[in-house]
Order: structure tokens, then sequence, then C-alpha cells
């Protein structure tokens, strides 16, 4: 735990309180605009599951075709 205390240091009260400002109000405009989209989201992207499933199968297909091959 002092390690990271000793990192913190490096860092003025000021610029912990903006990071600490910038983290929590950038997570609640992406949440909110979120909600605000979501409507959208089920008209436009109704079917990128399907998308999503066959990248991950790809990913998982390359990944056993490497540990099979070596």
């Amino acid at each position: 735990m002092s390690n990271l205390v000793e990192k913190l240091r490096m860092f003025s009260s000021g610029q912990l309180q903006f990071a600490v400002f910038f983290v929590i109000s950038f997570s609640a405009i992406v949440v909110w605009m979120y909600r605000k989209d979501s409507k959208g989201h089920k008209i436009h992207y109704a079917g990128s599951y399907k998308i999503l499933i066959g990248f991950v199968l790809a990913i998982v297909a390359l990944f056993m075709i490497k540990v099979f091959v070596h």
C-alpha cells in the first residue's frame, strides 16, 4: 500500500481532485447518453449479437489452431 501512496505523491491535491471529478462526471455522462440512445440501439442494431458471436468464435478458432499446431 505504501507504494501506491508514493506514486500518488507525484500529483498535487488539485490534480487528484480534478481526476476524481473527471472520472465521475465522464461516467455519468456516458450512462446518461447510453440510456438516451438505447431506444435507437434496439432499432438499428437488432442483430448485432450474431456478429459478436461470430467474432468470438473466430478468435476461439484461431486460438485452438495455435494451441494444437504448436
